[in-house]
């Protein structure tokens, strides 16, 4: 679809769905709709149902750490103030970029084959219970994305009737794809040959400040030819 059509279905949709969502935007040329948990299911059943919309697949489900959103030195040139160069001094935060909505996300990618119409749908989590409903009911692959959400999120998906760990072991402390997860995890693993039986250990790595290797556009990162080869 053009630009202009992407927009005339956003104004459609929400016209159509009214209060049962948030907020609805335009981004990247796909539409986003933002939908309380508590609404979830009607707005899921409806855009599967209805035959206007007809979503009758979900491509993908996963869950989103927004912890440090807006505050990482990190972002790409053109996002960034300074670009790469923001790595090297301590830039202070924009308090327009604070981010002011909750910690955690589910997003939902949709496609209607019938209509050819892709969607995206985004549910905040509460922080208090870290549940919501599943969707397994409207859409019965979302059965393992739901899985590992809870795996790497904690994310807990309520009326799911086999939740439990997808990748991690069974025996796995905390989830490892939140933005607080230390990089060289908690524990390690190995083969005790006098138990005959693998075992857990706390990790025997220092942890460390990696810095990725970047290209310096700055001119304080140019040294003179007499410089380089000395």
């Amino acid at each position: 679809m053009t630009t202009n059509e992407v927009e005339a279905w956003l104004s459609t949709l929400k016209q159509s769905f009214g209060d049962l969502i948030a907020n609805a935007q335009l981004s990247v040329n796909e539409v986003t709709l933002e939908v309380e948990e508590s609404n979830l299911l009607v707005v899921a059943r409806k855009l599967r149902d209805d035959d206007d919309l007809h979503f009758e697949q979900l491509i993908d489900l996963c869950g989103v750490d927004y912890l440090y959103y807006g505050q990482s030195d990190w972002e790409t040139e053109s996002a960034s103030g300074n670009g790469f160069s923001r790595a090297v001094e301590s830039q202070p935060t924009d308090p327009e970029t604070i981010w002011g909505k909750p910690r955690f996300a589910v997003v939902y990618h949709l496609l209607s084959i019938t209509n050819n119409k892709r969607l995206r749908i985004r549910c905040f989590v509460p922080e208090k219970t870290m549940m919501i409903p599943s969707v397994v009911s409207v859409w019965s692959g979302a059965n393992w994305y739901e899985r590992e959400a809870f795996d790497l999120f904690g994310i807990r998906f309520s009326e799911h009737d086999d939740l439990r760990r997808l990748l991690t072991d069974y025996g796995f402390s905390g989830h490892p794809f939140r933005k607080d997860f230390p990089l060289i995890g908690k524990v390690e693993i190995r083969y005790d040959a006098t138990e005959k039986q693998c075992v857990y250990e706390p990790v025997s790595i220092e942890p460390r400040t990696l810095v990725p290797r970047v290209i310096r556009h700055d001119a304080r990162y140019h040294h003179d030819e007499e410089d380089s080869v000395s």
